[in-house]
Formats: structure tokens, C-alpha cells, sequence
């Protein structure tokens, strides 16, 4: 689940026009890293929510900024993994 949720990732950011040749789990999303503004995060936040039927906390965002692509992807595959343990 984790690798599927880390090509959707990569995916949405190549389809949102940031290089995504250089990104690995230590990326982070925010700043020295992809360097997402909050705008874009809030849209790949947007998109992992639809894809995936997750829903993030609005103070949630300045914690995504900080985090890396490994830590970000292994997050939503933990919630996912939670929601179908759940529903």
C-alpha cells in the first residue's frame, strides 16, 4: 500500500509541474525539499483525500510542509490501512 500511495504522490506532483526526478523519502514537502507552497500542499493534500478517501485537519498543513515524502506516504498508508480496519 505504501509504495502504491508513494506513485500516486509522485504522480500528482509531476501533474502539478514540480521536477520530480530528484525526489526521494528524505525530500521534504515544504521548503529545502520539493518545496511546496501552501497552495500546492493543500492541493496534494486535496487529491490524496479524494484518491483515497482520507480526510486531513486544517491544522494539519503546517505539519505536512515539514515532512518528507517517506514520512508523508507512510502516514496515508497507515490511515488507509486504518480506515479499512474500521469500515
Amino acid at each position: 500500500m505504501r509504495d502504491e500511495v508513494r506513485t500516486f504522490v509522485i504522480e500528482q506532483l509531476a501533474d502539478m509541474n514540480y521536477d520530480v526526478d530528484d525526489i526521494d523519502d528524505d525530500a521534504t514537502l515544504g521548503p529545502s525539499g520539493v518545496d511546496l507552497e501552501s497552495l500546492a500542499l493543500a492541493d496534494l493534500a486535496v487529491r490524496v483525500e479524494d484518491r483515497y478517501g482520507l480526510k486531513f485537519a486544517d491544522d494539519e498543513s503546517e505539519k505536512l510542509a515539514l515532512m518528507t515524502v517517506g514520512e508523508f506516504t507512510t502516514m496515508v498508508a497507515q490511515r488507509v490501512a486504518a480506515q479499512g480496519d474500521h469500515s
